[in-house]
């Protein structure tokens, strides 16, 4: 099973093959005008779906538990943040400038909500908490992204004003998840016996995004300016930013004094950053040019978390499994009464 969990998803191997694609064929004229509205309908319809799965009792269910949400809030929005900063001069030796860009916008956005929750549940850990925790997350990114990115960011001039990008999010991302929200206890019955079409839009609609960005950029010439070394040196960059994070998490929740179930929500919820969220979000905050560049450090880091996420929480789940069986076990003096 682990081993399993260390091979490449089937929606990783379809975005190989969609940047693939987009490299041989990229999209050009008339289709790449088509395709960029086709991918905006796409897009709202894709954060139309996710507000009207979003249960407004599971928020309420983890709001309660206010430390374990602020743990998380400052793990993606502070703590992955000042990593990217203060490792800027490790960072640009190694890497170009967007793809230096690209690791400080991967730092700056929301927690994943499926993968997480998953993760959590598989950990067996506070599965409510973390539901909550993941839904904030993405919500508080349509605001915290752009600004923490204002911040970092010392040239803006390809994403623009902090605040327009919030705007920008607002209408093309946030009103329609808004929307859909609302229009929960319309939809959520339909919803839930098609579970195939959401996972479709949700797939079919990153791929769209993905397509059209590494279109504009290996127009502009991305794969001839990237050296090899650099795509090295963003393997080892990710690596090492999941690696960090994770650590202080587990460090920060025990020296905190949360519980195993709380320490697993904020371990998973917090090193862990959004594929879905994040490739919209770099489509509508930067230019077509450079927005291909800047989603490579967030695909390696979404396939290398998936894949040690996935190693980690089976070992939780062995640890909890075995405390399971103690409990269950006599005494070991009943054990050897004769």
């Amino acid at each position: 099973m682990a081993r399993s969990r260390l091979l490449p998803d089937n929606f990783t191997l379809y975005l190989v093959v969609t940047v693939t694609l987009a490299s041989v064929f990229p999209a050009q004229g008339g289709f790449a005008v088509a395709l960029a509205w086709v991918t905006k309908v796409a897009v709202s319809l894709l954060f139309f779906l996710h507000g009207a799965k979003l249960s407004r009792q599971a928020i309420w269910a983890g709001l309660g538990h206010w430390r374990l949400q602020l743990a998380v809030v400052t793990t993606t929005f502070v703590l992955f943040p000042l990593l990217g900063w203060a490792l800027a001069p490790v960072l640009r030796p190694l890497l170009t400038p967007n793809l230096y860009t690209g690791i400080l916008f991967l730092c700056a956005l929301p927690a994943t909500v499926q993968s997480a929750i998953a993760f959590v549940s598989m950990a067996r850990g506070n599965v409510p908490a973390a539901v909550c925790a993941a839904s904030a997350s993405t919500l508080l990114g349509v605001m915290l992204t752009p600004l923490v990115l204002g911040v970092l960011l010392t040239q803006t001039a390809a994403m623009g004003s902090p605040l327009e990008a919030m705007g920008r999010i607002g209408v093309q991302l946030l009103l329609p998840f808004i929307v859909g929200h609302l229009m929960r206890p319309l939809v959520s019955g339909f919803l839930q016996k098609r579970v195939a079409i959401m996972k479709g839009v949700d797939q079919g609609s990153i791929l769209l995004v993905v397509y059209a960005a590494f279109s504009h950029a290996v127009i502009a010439g991305l794969w001839s300016q990237l050296p090899l070394t650099a795509l090295m040196g963003l393997i080892g960059v990710c690596a090492v930013l999941l690696a960090l994070v994770l650590l202080v998490t587990v460090f920060a929740s025990r020296r905190l004094g949360f519980g195993k179930e709380d320490e697993i929500a904020i371990v998973f919820c917090g090193s862990t950053k959004s594929l879905v969220s994040g490739v919209p979000m770099a489509n509508v905050l930067f230019t077509a040019q450079v927005a291909g560049a800047i989603v490579l450090p967030l695909m390696i880091f979404h396939q290398m978390q998936l894949m040690v996420c996935g190693v980690i929480a089976q070992r939780y789940a062995r640890r909890a499994n075995s405390a399971t069986q103690a409990a269950k076990s006599p005494p070991m003096a009943q054990v050897l009464k004769p």
